[in-house]
C-alpha cells in the first residue's frame, strides 16, 4: 500500500556502500520523476546519475549530512551511498523550478523504497560550483538536491514530538534514529 511506502521512506544516512544499485534501476527511478506532475507541465529538470564507485567518491565530498547530529560527520566509508541522482534545473527551460524538484524526488523514493532501497534527499550541498566543475556539468544546469541512494544500514523510527516541541532527530545508544512528527490533530485546523 502507498502508505506503508510513505512510512518507510524516511532520510536514511547510512548504507551497505557494496550492494549495488544498477544504472538500468536509476534510470527507472528518473522515469518515475519523469512521469510525475510539472507545473505548466514544462518539464524543466535534468538528472546526473552515478552509480560507479569513483564518481561517487567525487559526489560525496559535497554533501552535509545530518545537522542535528553535530558529533557525526556523515557515513564513514562502507556505509555511504552505492548511487546518487543528483537533480538538475535547466535554466534554458526555466528561471525557477517551483515545486517541481520536491515532487520528483519523493516519486522517485517511492520507487526506491518498494525496490528495497533508500534514500536521503540533500539540499546541503557545500560548494555547488565546485560539484558543477568536478562532473562536468554545463552552466546551464542549476544544481537543486543530490538524492543519495542505498540500501540501508540503519533503523529509522517515528516518534511522538514531545510535549516541548523539540522536533530535531537523534540516536540513541544503538545507532537507531528517532524522528519525532507532529500529531495529526495539531496540523489539522478546523
Amino acid at each position: 500500500m502507498l502508505k506503508d511506502l510513505i512510512c518507510k521512506n524516511r532520510s536514511y544516512r547510512r548504507f551497505y556502500q557494496d550492494f549495488p544499485i544498477s544504472m538500468e534501476t536509476l534510470r527507472e527511478m528518473v522515469n518515475c520523476a519523469r512521469l510525475s506532475p510539472s507545473a505548466r507541465n514544462l518539464q524543466p529538470l535534468k538528472y546526473y546519475l552515478s552509480c560507479t564507485p569513483d564518481t561517487n567518491a567525487k559526489i560525496f565530498p559535497y554533501l552535509a549530512w545530518a545537522a542535528y547530529l553535530t558529533d557525526w560527520e556523515g557515513p564513514q566509508e562502507g556505509e555511504r551511498p552505492s548511487a546518487y541522482i543528483i537533480v538538475l534545473g535547466d535554466k534554458n527551460l526555466a528561471q525557477s523550478f517551483g515545486i517541481d524538484h520536491g515532487i520528483a524526488v519523493q516519486s522517485m523514493l517511492l520507487y526506491a523504497v518498494e525496490q528495497g532501497y533508500g534514500g536521503c534527499i540533500i539540499a546541503s550541498i557545500q560548494n555547488k560550483d565546485g560539484l558543477r566543475q568536478t562532473l562536468h556539468l554545463p552552466e546551464q544546469y542549476e544544481i537543486l538536491f543530490v538524492l543519495a541512494l542505498g540500501k540501508p544500514k540503519e533503523e529509522v523510527v517515528i516518534e511522538t514530538m514531545p510535549a516541548s516541541g523539540d522536533y530535531k532527530y537523534w540516536r540513541d545508544e544503538q545507532g537507531v534514529h528517532h524522528v519525532p512528527k507532529r500529531s495529526l490533530d495539531e496540523l489539522i485546523i478546523s
